[in-house]
């Protein structure tokens, strides 16, 4: 019985070993296909082949070319003092402009009473 059960899983294993392996057929190396011409692929790898390699190492260590301005050095020093004594822009509530004290209705010591009852826990009328 045992070789039988076993004879009977190795044929089924075989089966399905022999309809899962389906092997691609192989058509050869593929044409090349290029609308350029052999003369401008030869002009462009003798191009490349001439100009530094973007990839090689340390190629961003080299020196920078010197930049210019386009604005004359006094006035963009003019410019960045008047920003210096200017108000912060990035300041929060930066446009909104200065509360301006203005004489109230209320009197002085009747504000400080207040602010003494609310210090000592009493109710304030509103």
């Amino acid at each position: 019985m045992k070789t039988t059960s076993r004879f009977i899983a190795a044929a089924a294993l075989s089966l399905i070993a022999v309809a899962g392996a389906q092997a691609e057929t192989y058509e050869g190396v593929h044409p090349r296909v290029s609308a350029n011409s052999r003369a401008d692929v030869r002009a462009e790898a003798v191009l490349a082949a001439r100009s530094d390699n973007p990839y090689a190492e340390a190629v961003s260590s080299r020196v920078a070319p010197a930049l210019f301005a386009s604005a004359e050095r006094a006035n963009v020093r003019k410019n960045a003092v008047a920003a210096a004594h200017s108000a912060n822009p990035y300041a929060e509530g930066y446009g909104q402009g200065v509360a301006h004290a203005s004489a109230g209705i209320t009197d002085r010591a009747a504000v400080r009473a207040e602010a003494r009852a609310a210090a000592h826990g009493q109710q304030l009328p509103l």
